[in-house]
């Protein structure tokens, strides 16, 4: 199953619909995930939750994030994240001002406009 791989900037946590404090959850300027359907995905193990967002119950690494019915799956926490890319990039009116653009095939100046669930 293909999924959408999104890059955006963590400020945009501070506008997320979730429940919970609004701050940058990663402490990053920006983070990269692949969106599947929540019932594409099978978590094995016991992550820990606070507000929608999983985290390893060890060493306390971001893994995964649960919206509505999809699950962002953190590319940082793959063994191989270089296996997948992103295609768009979400909230770029927030992209810092040193940062270039990434070469990517859409960009959105907030939110992904689209509910379709394929990026094509």
């Amino acid at each position: 199953m293909a999924a959408r791989l999104a890059h955006w900037p963590c400020a945009t946590c501070a506008s997320s619909p979730l429940p919970g404090p609004k701050e940058n959850s990663h402490g990053a300027l920006f983070y990269a995930a692949a969106v599947f359907p929540s019932d594409a995905v099978t978590v094995e193990g016991v992550p820990r939750e606070y507000a929608g967002r999983f985290f390893c119950p060890r060493c306390g690494s971001s893994l995964f994030a649960r919206s509505e019915d999809e699950v962002e799956v953190h590319l940082g926490a793959l063994d191989e994240p270089s296996q997948l890319a992103p295609t768009y990039e979400c909230w770029v009116i927030r992209r810092e001002a040193w940062l270039p653009p990434f070469p990517l095939a859409r960009q959105y100046e907030r939110n992904r406009a689209s509910t379709n669930r394929s990026e094509e």
